[in-house]
């Protein structure tokens, strides 16, 4: 498959996009993010300020919270990719869009996908273990309404069910 039509010049390279096998076609200065939007169309990943400032582009690339608009396409040839639109699972919302749902965890919704894939991020690494260490480990994202006590609640309870499952596991 290919990403739009080929030009002289584009570099063939092969990613897992939210567990689909692609391979693509891509100019070598074409940033991930605009792989996402422009050529493949998921637009849930947003652009913001281009400058990886803002955190409105953050996906997950081989599980770890990347803002896109910083990486170019084919230096992540090879690369497994998740965005917003990849995390829900069948017809299940995954917990963290779930909470962010029942905590009103956003307001306009434009830095909601970014934010849920860092927050997503964020659980994997398992660094946060505190109020104030999500606060810290998610300032890379910026909501310009100002809902970052609902975002952090909303991670706070997924971060509770998940410690009560791994719990449970162990009884």
């Amino acid at each position: 498959m290919s990403s739009r039509n080929l030009q002289q010049g584009d570099v063939p390279i092969v990613m897992t996009i939210n567990g689909d096998r692609l391979e693509l076609h891509v100019s070598p200065w074409t940033t991930l993010l605009d792989l996402l939007r422009d050529h493949l169309h998921l637009t849930g990943t947003k652009k913001g300020c281009d400058h990886g400032q803002c955190g409105a582009c953050t996906v997950l690339i081989d599980g770890r919270r990347i803002n896109s608009c910083l990486v170019f396409a084919v230096m992540r040839d090879g690369a497994e990719v998740t965005t917003i639109e990849g995390l829900a699972k069948d017809d299940s919302l995954h917990p963290l869009q779930e909470a962010f749902i029942e905590r009103d965890a956003f307001q306009c919704g434009y830095c909601t996908p970014g934010q849920i894939c860092s927050a997503a991020g964020l659980l994997a690494e398992d660094r946060a273990h505190s109020r104030e260490e999500i606060r810290e480990h998610m300032s890379g994202n910026i909501c310009r309404c100002g809902a970052y006590t609902n975002i952090v609640d909303a991670i706070e309870d997924v971060m509770a069910q998940e410690q009560s499952q791994q719990k449970a596991k162990v009884a």
